[in-house]
């Protein structure tokens, strides 16, 4: 049995992300899909202020052509950084384990990556060590395989040995499972917990980066990874009787 995650690159992603990767045995950074247009994940995530929720982002440059994220360039002409690292310890000065996500921000940015691909997946994978996460990851560029939608995510899985694909919820809306099955490759779907943590600054919210968990939970942020998968089918009933 091997079980195997694929996402696209995200910023320093939410607490739900990281749970996947506890369920993985391999986690596959799908970073040769087009750069997505509009507000999205990929260069930004929300971090929990005094005053709310606030989108830390990164800027890239637009070149005019659609390029995927693994080649869409960071633009450095600003100190976004700074601004970064100012927002932070602005926000979670008072957190018990401020400075173990401080040091995690200050390792990735100091690599200074060229994509946003890049420093997502750095970003990501320094959290996942830090968090003991033990998933092997890989990119899906270095890989590339043919195809659209669910077909192209079957061709990902089948040469790394997968029978088991986990998703989240999201998906119900758009993956066809029936080549999952063709392939013998069992689909799951995250049934997230959103347990509640200690947290600064009100009433708990559980979409903020994963260095909210860090920041407040330090070595026992693993403790609150703990949300499960449930079959396809299952999920995709839960789904029907809440619409």
């Amino acid at each position: 049995m091997k079980t195997v995650v694929i996402l696209q690159p995200q910023f320093f992603p939410w607490r739900g992300v990281f749970e996947q990767i506890r369920l993985a045995d391999e986690f596959v950074h799908f970073d040769d899909v087009q750069f997505p247009q509009g507000r999205h994940f990929t260069t930004r995530v929300q971090l929990k202020t005094a005053s709310g929720p606030q989108w830390m982002t990164v800027p890239v440059q637009r070149s005019g052509v659609r390029s995927t994220i693994a080649e869409t360039e960071i633009d450095y002409a600003t100190d976004w950084r700074e601004k970064h690292l100012r927002t932070f310890a602005m926000s979670y000065a008072r957190a018990p384990h401020c400075a173990m996500a401080r040091t995690i921000i200050d390792d990735v940015y100091a690599m200074r990556p060229r994509t946003i691909a890049e420093l997502d997946i750095a970003a990501l994978e320094r959290c996942a060590a830090e968090l003991g996460l033990r998933a092997t990851f890989s990119r899906s560029s270095l890989t590339p395989v043919d195809g659209v939608k669910s077909e192209r995510l079957v061709a990902l899985l089948r040469p790394r040995g997968a029978t088991r694909y986990i998703t989240g919820h999201g998906a119900l809306h758009y993956l066809d499972e029936v080549p999952f099955a063709a392939a013998g490759i069992e689909v799951r779907v995250m049934a997230y917990a959103r347990r509640p943590y200690a947290q600064l600054h009100g009433a708990f919210d559980p979409h903020v980066s994963i260095l909210d968990l860090i920041a407040n939970l330090g070595p026992e942020a693993a403790t609150a990874l703990e949300s499960p998968s449930v079959p396809w089918a299952e999920a995709r009933a839960t789904e029907t009787l809440a619409s």
